[in-house]
Order: structure tokens, then sequence, then C-alpha cells
């Protein structure tokens, strides 16, 4: 298993264009991690989660975490009245 196979099933671009260049990969993979990072955060925060962490977390898992998170139920507020 080479560097580019580990990489582009990390990011998930091994699903829809295997064949990238290791140079080509890297570029798209920060970008697109980017991007995830950006959307594990707006997630996060409608869902009443850690935005922080989950930033990160999306920055370093990319679509993986993006999964994860979307399938995780909605925590209650902790504004919200238990009464």
């Amino acid at each position: 298993m080479t560097l580019t196979t580990v990489l582009s099933y990390w990011s998930g671009l091994a699903f829809v264009r295997p064949e990238l260049d290791l140079p080509e990969l890297v570029g798209t993979m920060l970008v697109l991690h980017t991007c995830d990072a950006i959307m594990c955060r707006l997630f996060a925060r409608n869902n009443g989660y850690p935005r922080n962490t989950w930033t990160v977390l999306g920055l370093l898992g990319g679509i993986w975490a993006v999964a994860v998170l979307i399938l995780l139920p909605r925590r209650a507020s902790r504004d919200a009245d238990p009464g």
C-alpha cells in the first residue's frame, strides 16, 4: 500500500478519482479538508456540539468526520429551560 493510496482513502478521493498523482492529491486534499472543517463547525454549532473540537476533527478526518457528525443525534441546548 502506497502513501498515495492511504491519502486517497483518508480524504475520500479514492471513491471519486483514484488515479490522482501525489502532488494533485495533496493539494485537493487540503482544500477538501478545509471545506470539511467548515462544514463540521457549522453542523456542530447547529447540533449543540463543541465547535472548535469538531473543526479540528473535520480538518484531520475530512469527509469521515462530517459523516459521523451528521449521524450523531442533536444535543439538547444548555440554554433550554428544563421545566
